[in-house]
């Protein structure tokens, strides 16, 4: 049996458009739950530089989670930020939680905004899917793997996204969890769950205009995600789907404060 709190953040962008107010809310509210594990899916700076990354890292000393998971996005790869990443921010493939596990596929590729999973990680993807065929299978990364709704043209998801695709399926993944398009949203694939963070702190948000975080509760292999609105209230992902509606409404700060209550 797995129980399991699990809070995905993701898009940060610590540089211009970084929103301390909103992330430094996030993290009270984040340590307050005392997650399991917290999943942050990429883009931590905005242009990959060395200042964005001691920035970023000071704010993090912010969160008290058990398990941090951290994942490069494309923006964090700017400006051979590959090279400073892993500098200031651990780098776990595999984590084994009680009977879960979690995969980091890597898909940032430098001074590129579109993503690639590429053929040979691919392959490990389903031999490590394979190796853990009993245990609740989570795999995160940072670039969307499936379109999002409300992001414009849509030229940057993985490059090989149909054999990912493919392998997740193949291999049995109960959850993706992707960021990248701050925007949130979730796709149902077979049995498995694809899940898009919004941004929890970046002023940059595409069809929902409120920064966001996902929280994921696992009881027995059952999956149930919200969105958890920073400084705000809970939104189950059907809540989301129907409030698409709202949200196109030429009132935008009328629709934000409908959402926050």
């Amino acid at each position: 049996m797995v129980a399991m709190l699990i809070v995905q953040i993701s898009d940060i962008h610590c540089g211009p458009m970084f929103n301390y107010g909103s992330f430094r809310t996030a993290m009270d509210e984040i340590n307050a739950l005392s997650p399991d594990v917290v999943v942050v899916t990429g883009d931590i700076t905005e242009n990959g530089i060395l200042s964005e990354f001691k920035m970023a890292a000071d704010e993090f000393k912010r969160l008290k989670a058990k398990n941090v998971i951290y994942i490069s996005g494309n923006h964090d790869y700017k400006s051979t930020g590959y090279l400073l990443f892993k500098q200031f921010f651990p780098f776990n493939q595999v984590t084994e939680i009680d009977n879960a596990v979690i995969i980091v596929l890597s898909s940032a590729r430098p001074d590129r905004d579109d993503g690639e999973v590429g053929h040979r990680q691919n392959l490990w993807l389903e031999n490590t899917l394979e190796n853990y065929k009993d245990r609740l299978k989570i795999v995160a990364i940072h670039h969307h793997i499936i379109p999002v709704p409300d992001t414009g043209a849509d030229q940057i998801t993985i490059v090989d996204a149909g054999d990912v695709l493919r392998s997740l399926v193949k291999g049995r993944a109960d959850l993706v969890l992707c960021g990248h398009r701050h925007r949130p949203w979730r796709w149902r694939v077979e049995d498995m769950q694809v899940v898009h963070a919004g941004s929890v702190s970046c002023e940059r948000l595409r069809g929902f205009f409120l920064n966001s975080y996902n929280v994921i509760e696992v009881k027995d292999k059952k999956v149930e995600a919200k969105l958890k609105i920073v400084g705000g209230d809970y939104i189950s992902f059907e809540e989301v789907v129907k409030r698409r509606e709202i949200l196109q409404s030429t009132d935008i700060s009328q629709c934000s404060d409908s959402l926050a209550r």
